[in-house]
């Protein structure tokens, strides 16, 4: 993973992932698309790059999927206090709506408006996490191996059901072998070029 040039203040992680905490609805993948809006267009901590390898990372470790993204972003960009104040903010929200909302939720939750909001909101979640797939996919998918490597993951979770973290092991270590395929044929072509005797004519 290269190394970010814009490094993070303290309260600036806090109140960016606090802005994603209170303002995405959905939770876990959904607040993706706005973290990597914030993180990538707003405040260019991380490269698209840097922020796919985080996005993978965090599906490879215990606890939901933008927790742990928001803990990494701010490991990454500031360190220890970082991922300390990223996490609290993309957090606390949640805590305290949750918290009101098992308080009042018996009234709440049986009211029509509160029915008919999110009976529209629950189609514009999947359209903001449809989009943020495809700014994604636009600058990681170049060649026909990520292509390849894309297609089979998604029938495997469709058809096969299976877990995200043997999932992406697997993509790694296709990943492995075919860097070592191509670069091993470009290495071993050049090692003969160098030592063909016509060169040295």
């Amino acid at each position: 993973m290269s190394k970010t040039t814009n490094q993070a203040n303290l309260p600036a992680l806090f109140f960016s992932f606090f802005k994603v905490g209170a303002f995405t609805i959905g939770g876990g993948y959904a607040m993706l698309p706005v973290i990597q809006r914030e993180v990538i267009e707003t405040r260019h901590w991380l490269s698209t790059e840097e922020f796919v390898e985080l996005i993978a990372i965090a599906e490879m470790t215990p606890g939901p999927v933008a927790v742990n993204t928001a803990t990494f972003v701010g490991y990454r960009t500031a360190g220890i206090p970082g991922s300390v104040m990223a996490t609290l903010g993309v957090v606390l929200p949640s805590f305290s709506l949750i918290l009101a909302i098992a308080v009042f939720f018996p009234r709440f939750a049986s009211h029509p408006v509160a029915q008919h909001l999110f009976y529209g909101i629950r189609p514009a979640v999947v359209a903001l996490i449809g989009h943020a797939l495809y700014k994604l996919g636009r600058k990681i998918l170049v060649n026909k191996f990520g292509y390849a490597v894309a297609f089979t993951v998604f029938l495997a979770q469709l058809l096969l059901g299976v877990p995200p973290i043997p999932t992406l092991l697997l993509a790694a270590g296709a990943g492995l072998l075919y860097h070592q395929a191509n670069h091993g044929d470009a290495q071993k072509h050049n090692n003969e070029q160098k030592h063909d005797p016509k060169d040295r004519r």
